[in-house]
């Protein structure tokens, strides 16, 4: 194992913990606001999409068949996007996909026609693929185990903090100015926030602003890090990931997961316009309710397992209590539509979508438990992140059809519904102990 450079060299014991910097809660929170644009470019064209009407035509099944195509990409790409975090590091890796992405925001502002836009999503899900990946890397890179969960839930929050100011943002740019705008402001704000990135990301050891005494926190609470891997471990191939059932169960259970989370991201605006009457404004406001509430309850679950960590708690207990809760209270999406009243749909779609993100919070926590070193936790990020946007080409899809032929959401929110109680299912009987992976001479 390698010794720490004398900047930080590990304290005494008796240190006191009001020496230690707190530099790891301002890296944090900086991927959030990283997140944050991330999803605010992914979820704009969903607000945006039912105010461009004179300038697409375009049927639910078309949407939906453009809604896929971000996915298309950004899902088969995780599969190198993980094995990329894990090559080259949380700096680079975040720097390099929000220029990517971004850039193709701003062209989304200049399509024309249905092939120019689904070329513009797809290329913009290229770019966004690494995200993900990178901030459980960072979570894995600069927490202890006793503070991963809430670290979680704050980027994690990000992809609904996201999706929330896309409903009032969009549709004031909309109201002033035009749709393509938005395109063009949100995609300079992910530049900007790539060039801060660059200039502030450092691991532990590197970082001018955390002192001997974090990185010794850190490091001793269970942080992973080259530092401290199992040789053995590390040189585990990353196509003998897939040997794992524990892997095998993270992949499936999290495309249950997506599978209820991506109808928000995707047909939730045109749902309350079209199925509820909501005009601008109301989308505006009374649209961020859900991702209001579930940015809430993802930040309190966090919040509390790691209180039940730190108390002594099994952290296979916390994370499936956690996940298969959440995916069991996600599963109440299917009585949406059945309801006569606007305000009863939206107290239940907070519902949904509060529980949902509080199995995410379990379910993003789980790369750096489970991982068998350091060199692992991007990868096993992508593999399970790959399997739950699956979702995100199925899902869309299969709505606009659904939506085509029925003429309501009621049977898409209940095969969704129905998916999410598959999930919770999968969690409690079929993942194991969460544990790093044990690896075999034979892997």
């Amino acid at each position: 194992m390698t010794t720490l450079g004398s900047r930080h060299a590990s304290p005494s014991s008796s240190a006191a913990p009001r020496t230690r910097s707190r530099r790891r809660w301002v890296i944090i929170w900086l991927a959030f606001v990283g997140l944050s644009i991330n999803y605010l470019d992914r979820s704009s064209l969903s607000v945006a999409l039912p105010f461009m009407g004179k300038d697409f035509e375009l049927s639910a099944t078309q949407q939906g068949l453009i809604f896929a195509a971000f996915f298309w990409a950004y899902d088969f790409c995780q599969l190198a996007a993980g094995w990329y975090v894990d090559k080259v590091g949380p700096r680079k890796s975040f720097s390099l996909a929000a220029l990517w992405w971004s850039t193709f925001t701003i062209a989304t502002s200049f399509s024309q026609n249905f092939w120019s836009l689904f070329a513009a999503r797809f290329l913009l899900g290229v770019g966004e693929s690494p995200a993900p990946s990178t901030a459980a890397k960072v979570v894995a890179t600069w927490f202890p185990l006793r503070e991963r969960a809430f670290a979680t839930s704050i980027w994690d929050s990000g992809s609904r903090v996201g999706a929330v100011i896309a409903l009032p943002i969009v549709t004031l740019i909309v109201a002033f100015t035009s749709w393509h705008a938005v395109f063009i402001i949100i995609g300079m704000a992910g530049i900007i926030w790539a060039a801060v990135w660059w200039n502030a990301y450092r691991n532990p050891e590197e970082h001018p602003g955390a002192n001997a005494e974090e990185v010794a926190y850190i490091r001793e609470g269970g942080a992973r890090s080259e530092a401290s891997d199992d040789d053995a471990a590390a040189q585990l191939p990353w196509r003998s990931l897939f040997k794992y059932r524990t892997i095998l169960s993270m992949m499936f259970g999290f495309f249950c997961l997506n599978s209820a989370i991506y109808f928000f991201i995707t047909f939730f605006p045109g749902y309350l316009v079209k199925e509820r009457g909501f005009d601008l404004l109301k989308l505006g406001i009374f649209g961020a309710i859900p991702g209001i509430c579930a940015v809430a309850f993802g930040w309190l679950a966090g919040y509390l397992a790691d209180r039940a960590v730190q108390r002594g708690t099994s952290v296979t207990r916390v994370r499936k209590t956690a996940i298969a809760g959440g995916l069991i209270g996600g599963s109440v999406i299917m009585f949406a539509a059945t309801v006569p009243e606007a305000w009863m749909a939206l107290a239940l779609l907070s519902v949904a979508y509060s529980s949902l993100t509080v199995a995410a919070t379990g379910i993003w926590s789980l790369p750096a438990d489970v991982a068998p070193s350091s060199r692992h936790v991007g990868s096993i990020g992508g593999l399970q992140n790959f399997a739950s946007n699956l979702a995100g080409i199925f899902t869309p899809v299969l709505i606009g059809v659904l939506v085509d032929r029925t003429g309501s959401f009621v049977a898409p929110l209940a095969v969704i519904g129905f998916i999410s109680l598959l999930g919770a299912a999968n969690y409690v009987f079929i993942l194991g102990k969460i544990e790093p992976l044990k690896v075999s001479s034979a892997a």
